[in-house]
């Protein structure tokens, strides 16, 4: 994984990024805060944060991937696996 990957995908920018797009408080988004069963969001909003992060950092995920990001530490994770992947 580059550097340049890493630096990237800052978990604080990260937080800020998810916490508007499912409409929270950045103090709600928790790392291990699951988006579903405690902020309430449904898969409209849910397949939002998949496209808001493919975006944003230039990646692609496919359904079974999708259904990874519930949380920030999954996000996070997910993002960066990607970020490495790329040439």
């Amino acid at each position: 994984m580059s550097i340049d990957a890493v630096a990237q995908l800052d978990r604080e920018e990260l937080r800020t990024l998810l916490a508007e797009t499912i409409d929270a408080e950045v103090s709600q988004v928790g790392d291990d805060t699951d988006f579903v069963e405690e902020l309430g969001v449904d898969s409209l909003m849910a397949l939002e944060v998949v496209v808001v992060l493919e975006r944003t950092y230039g990646i692609k995920f496919d359904e079974q991937e999708m259904r990874t990001v519930t949380t920030l530490s999954s996000a996070h994770d997910e993002v960066l696996r990607k970020l490495g992947e790329r040439p």
